[in-house]
This record gives C-alpha cells, sequence and structure tokens, in this order.
C-alpha cells in the first residue's frame, strides 16, 4: 500500500463516517478515531457510531424544502448516510425520519466491515504533525481537541448552545385526549396531537417563563442557533409566539369534537415500533424536575413517562470564511480538511455533505488529482459558499435553504421558483459527477 494514500479522520459521528467511507471507496486507507466508549460527550449515550442525539427527523423530503433536494444529490451521489437513512426510515408525513438505533447501526456495520478503514477507539487531544487529515469531531468537540484547534486556527472558536427535545413513551400517552393526524390530512396518522384551549395555553406560557433552566457556566456567553432555540426561550418572546411556531393548531381538528384547537403540541415516532415519541420543537433547556411537572400538564400528557429529558449543550465551530477554502481545507495547512458541524453547517443532513465532501476532496488530493468543486447551484455547492464565503462578521451554522442558491432569470412564484432552482441543481450536479468520473479539473 502506497503509505501516501493515507489519511486520519478524527470523528466517528455523521460527517466522519461518512468522509472515512467516501476515501476508502476512491481507494484510501483510513484510520478513523472515534472516542466513544472511552468517554462521552453531553449529549451522547451510545456506543454505536454515527449516534443522532437532537431528533430522529433528517427533514422535509420534498423539493419544494432545500434540504429535500440535499438528500437527494447524496442519494445520487452514493451517500452512506442515505444508503442508512432509506433502509431504516419510519412514517413521518412529508419528512424523513429515521429508526435511530438501527440508523447507527448500519453505518456502524459498514464502517466496522470496510476493508480500508480502521475504526481506533481513542480519543484525539491533539492534531497530527504529519500526513492528510479530516477533523470531523463535530460540535461537542472535547476541551483538549477544541484547544488545540483554536492554536492552530490562530482564532477562538465561535460556539452557540444547542438544545434536546424530550421523548415520551407512546403507551403513556392519553388518546382519550391525544389523536393522530398529520396536518391537513397529509402523510396519514404520522403525529400524535395533544390539544391545549385558550386557557391551557396561556398557563403553559407562564409556566415555561416561570420554570427553573439549567444555568449556563458563568465565564460563558449563552448564544442560542435560531433553527433550534429552546421552547422556553420561544415562550419569552411572545405570548402567542408558540401558538403561531411549533403549537399552531392549524389543519389540525380535534376528531373528538370537531373543532379545530386554540394549540397543540405533536409527538413524532421516534423509534420504528412506534414505541417512542419526541415532543416537536420542545427542544429545552429546563431542569429535569420541570420539565416533567410543565410537560404533564399537556393534555394528553398527564401520566407521561420519558424515556428522555430534554438537555442543553454547548456547540462548537470555526469561523468557516476565515479558516477554511471553498473545498473545507484548511486555509494555513493543506494536509487538514473539517467536515461537518465543525465548518458552520446546521443539522444531521448538512453534516453528512460536509463529510462527503470533505472525504471526496481530501481522496483526490491524496490520489494528486484535481479537486472538482460542485457548482454553487447545487445544493452541495451552495453549503461551501455558505462556509468559505459568508461575511466572517458575526458568522453563524446555518441550515441548507434556496437562500444561499444562485438567483434565476425571470420573476416565479415562490413553489414554482423552489423547483425550477431544484430542477437546475439535479442537473449540475449530474454534470459534477460525470466531470469527477473524467477526472476534469477544478
Amino acid at each position: 500500500m502506497n503509505p501516501s494514500l493515507q489519511l486520519t479522520v478524527i470523528g466517528a459521528g455523521i460527517a466522519g463516517c461518512e468522509a472515512a467511507w467516501q476515501a476508502a471507496e476512491a481507494g484510501i486507507r483510513v484510520r478513523l478515531y472515534e472516542m466513544k466508549p472511552r468517554r462521552f460527550s453531553p449529549a451522547h449515550h451510545s456506543e454505536k457510531l454515527s449516534e443522532l442525539v437532537c431528533s430522529n427527523s433528517l427533514r422535509g423530503a420534498g423539493m419544494n424544502n432545500a434540504v429535500g433536494l440535499l438528500k437527494e444529490e447524496l442519494r445520487r451521489c452514493g451517500a452512506l448516510f442515505m444508503s442508512a437513512a432509506d433502509a431504516t426510515a419510519v412514517p413521518a408525513g412529508g419528512a424523513l425520519a429515521v429508526d435511530r438505533e438501527s440508523f447507527s447501526e448500519f453505518i456502524t456495520e459498514r464502517i466496522v466491515s470496510h476493508p480500508r478503514i480502521e475504526l481506533l477507539r481513542e480519543e484525539v487531544t491533539s492534531l497530527p504533525e504529519e500526513g492528510a487529515l479530516i477533523v470531523a469531531s463535530g460540535p461537542l468537540t472535547s476541551d483538549a481537541l477544541s484547544g488545540d484547534i483554536a492554536r492552530l486556527t490562530g482564532a477562538e472558536h465561535l460556539y452557540f448552545y444547542d438544545s434536546i427535545a424530550p421523548i415520551v413513551y407512546a403507551d403513556s400517552i392519553d388518546f382519550s385526549k391525544a389523536w393522530k393526524a398529520s396536518r391537513y390530512g397529509k402523510g396519514g396518522d404520522d403525529y400524535v396531537n395533544c390539544p391545549l384551549s385558550r386557557d391551557e395555553y396561556h398557563a403553559f406560557i407562564e409556566d415555561l417563563r416561570a420554570a427553573e433552566k439549567v444555568q449556563g457556566r458563568e465565564f460563558e456567553k449563552i448564544i442560542h442557533f435560531e433553527g433550534c432555540m429552546p421552547i422556553e426561550e420561544m415562550a419569552r418572546r411572545g405570548e402567542m409566539t408558540l401558538a403561531f411556531g411549533p403549537m399552531k393548531p392549524v389543519g389540525l381538528p380535534d376528531p373528538h369534537n370537531g373543532c379545530e384547537p386554540f394549540a397543540v403540541v405533536q409527538l413524532r415516532q421516534d423509534d420504528t415500533h412506534a414505541t417512542l415519541y419526541n415532543l416537536v420543537g420542545f427542544q429545552t433547556k429546563l431542569t429535569w424536575p420541570e420539565q416533567r411537572r410543565i410537560f404533564r400538564t399537556i393534555p394528553g400528557l398527564e401520566n407521561a413517562r420519558f424515556a428522555r429529558m430534554g438537555s442543553m449543550h454547548r456547540n462548537t465551530f470555526l469561523n468557516g470564511p476565515v479558516c477554511l477554502e471553498r473545498s473545507l481545507r484548511f486555509r494555513k495547512d493543506p494536509r487538514f480538511f473539517f467536515a461537518g458541524q465543525i465548518t458552520g453547517v446546521e443539522g444531521y443532513v448538512e453534516s453528512a455533505a460536509a463529510g462527503f465532501m470533505a472525504g471526496v476532496f481530501a481522496a483526490r488530493q491524496l490520489k494528486e488529482e484535481p479537486i472538482v468543486l460542485p457548482p454553487a447551484a447545487t445544493a452541495l455547492g451552495a453549503l461551501l459558499s455558505h462556509v468559505s464565503e459568508a461575511n466572517p462578521e458575526g458568522f453563524q451554522p446555518m441550515n441548507i435553504n434556496y437562500g444561499l442558491f444562485p438567483s434565476l432569470e425571470g420573476r416565479r412564484r415562490k413553489s414554482e421558483r423552489r423547483l425550477a432552482l431544484a430542477e437546475r441543481a439535479l442537473g449540475e450536479i449530474q454534470k459534477w459527477q460525470e466531470q469527477m468520473r473524467s477526472g476534469g479539473t477544478a
């Protein structure tokens, strides 16, 4: 084996596993480091790889949503992430959701059985001084490794706080009050719905505002990512914020009385056997006793048994426009690539996409082939533009969205414009794949 065709990947989460898989499939021998089970982050509990912790949802499946397009691009490009997601999908209406245990088992089995991947269950506390490297240590990078990365970048990490929604056992839900349905009847009976009257809703908001919360460390400034705002923080923004947000009742008439409730709490299936449901949009930093007390005031959840309580943790990420080239290569040292949420993408699918691209690019560099970048008009290219070319002042993590894409000529209605952007992107991704196969230039 040519010793130059070896790659080290730090972190066996979604991005790290995808990067390792793509590089190995390209003929590179990979050493993949994972600190579990010797050490766990505040949010991780399983020894399996690519553990999903915040939700089992991979979000919208349709092309009217940019994440649906991103998933389709990854699927067409042969991403391990999408093979696992499609194989372990559970009902979720117009979204793609997975059985989390089965998803992790699928990826773990593929990684450990790959002949060119060596999985090392060791914690990496400093970056190696030699050899090609992909850092995919994730948003919960350990303090020691974070310090070494900060030394390398020459600047402190940016950070924000992320939070996790609680999960309840299905058999503890009272279906004399709750019912199964999807909004406007789309997608079948994929969600459990718990109705609140006007008085119940306002009492719930008052409880959230007054509840005891887990406090961050004094020396850390708390910055919440807008896409994962704790429910109690949303409640503080206005009396009706939740009623027009995750608790909106539209399209969900209560079959018990035929009326539309004032507000609704939705729960989404979290496993294949429908024994677990997570509270949609209910990520929280409330203390566990307060979560039990307040969430059990929701009609239908009075006797809820919690399989997992909500929690909060610090997420770290690079100022990508300062540190990273468009190829996710580190500007100060071309041996290094970064992948996943540490680059400044947000979300499971986006993390997989960053891992996919880092693995492909690192493999091509090792094989002395030109790094061919996906066009900006693709979802993959749009993500690269964000993490490498956005304004570095106040840089924040970003989910994929059509606002990141180059605009189209002419005026179109919103739905037509999105579908046109998706059609253009899929045509461009096909051209990119053909260029990659032909060994085209960057």
